[in-house]
């Protein structure tokens, strides 16, 4: 593990060495540097039984060395997926993440973090709605109210979009009571679905086209500043899975 947690390059030489054998030149090369830099890495590995060199100067990987990378990389993937947005994961309550996806979190390698400043706040809110009009399908989960949504949503219903909400019972509660016209629209459409759940810490939209993720602070109050967005298949597949484990927690509403 010290061999290659305390140098980059001797983690990086693994996995090109793990690609095919190569020559000293061609390591040289890669890394851009002169033999006196790399040269002490590369005994440094083969001492550990990493790699190993025949044929004058090309080396190869070991066989513990394609063991090491197997189970090094997904390791690295995972740590290089927290460190990216490490004061997001850190800050905030990941308890409804359930335990088997957190532990898929290097699926979200490619997110990027959008933090907005609380005097611009409604632009983020507009890159979301931009987002969304563009889906084909929405699912979503949200223990937040937020007054342009039901307006959207029922303009998504009307527009024949495939729609899956799950409310937490406060929100459910304010939209029938102060948007019940909005909410009977949504619910009169063939391919709408509504459902509730007692309580969640997590917001997040999940669409054919992207991911946003938000959070609450570990005091309980919701973070409306920071959000974590993904658009590649891996993200989105992550996000689906997450709708469908609090879908199995929820209780369907089918009237008013």
């Amino acid at each position: 593990m010290s061999v290659l947690t305390f140098s980059e390059k001797r983690k990086d030489l693994l996995f090109l060495l793990l690609c095919g054998p190569k020559t000293l030149t061609e390591i040289k090369n890669h890394f851009n540097v002169k033999s006196p830099e790399i040269l002490p890495r590369i005994k440094e590995m083969e001492s550990s039984n990493l790699i190993y060199r025949k044929e004058g100067n090309t080396y190869y990987i070991t066989q513990i060395g394609k063991v090491v990378a197997k189970y090094f990389g997904p390791l690295i993937d995972v740590l290089d997926t927290i460190e990216k947005n490490e004061e997001f994961w850190k800050e905030h309550i990941l308890d409804d993440i359930p335990q088997h996806l957190l532990e898929r979190i290097c699926e979200l390698e490619d997110c990027g973090l959008l933090e907005e400043g609380l005097e611009t706040i409604y632009q983020s809110n507009k890159d979301f709605i931009e987002n969304l009009i563009k889906s084909n399908v929405v699912m979503g989960i949200s223990p937040i109210f937020i007054p342009e949504h039901p307006a959207l949503f029922v303009e998504l219903a009307q527009s024949n979009i495939p729609i899956s909400l799950i409310l937490t019972k406060n929100v459910f509660e304010k939209l029938k009571n102060e948007y019940r016209d909005e909410l009977q629209i949504y619910m009169d459409s063939d391919r709408t679905n509504l459902y509730v759940v007692d309580d969640v810490k997590i917001a997040f939209t999940v669409t054919d086209c992207f991911l946003s993720l938000s959070l609450f602070f570990k005091n309980g109050i919701y973070d409306p500043q920071h959000d974590l967005m993904g658009f590649d298949e891996s993200t989105l597949k992550w996000g689906r899975d997450l709708f469908n484990y609090h879908l199995e927690q929820a209780k369907e509403i089918k009237t008013l």
